[in-house]
């Protein structure tokens, strides 16, 4: 396709792939982490913290916080640095497609 061979095209992906693949690697790091830790390890996640909280409970709501803290970094990362190129880039090709006689 015309559109994915642009620079405009491949610049929207490779922010998107810059933000994606670290992100989800880390965030499935500490969740195979948490996993193989809760199989290995019973005694340090059964360990007490404060009163009935243990490490493995500490770590599964860790588990939760992480997966908000990461939707709204993705959110933070796609309206700052994606939203604007990817709408500039959906008007360019409209604007083409117009010109053309064809539809979007």
């Amino acid at each position: 396709m015309e559109v994915q061979g642009s620079a405009a095209f491949q610049e929207v992906r490779s922010r998107y792939r810059r933000f994606v693949v670290p992100a989800g690697a880390g965030f499935l790091v500490w969740y195979l982490g948490y996993l193989v830790a809760a199989t290995t390890a019973p005694g340090l996640m059964g360990r007490p913290v404060a009163g009935a909280v243990n490490v493995a409970m500490l770590a599964g709501l860790g588990q939760f916080l992480t997966t908000f803290l990461l939707t709204w970094a993705y959110t933070r990362h796609a309206r700052l640095r994606r939203d604007r190129a990817a709408l500039e880039l959906r008007w360019h090709t409209q604007e083409r497609a117009r010109a053309r006689g064809g539809a979007a």
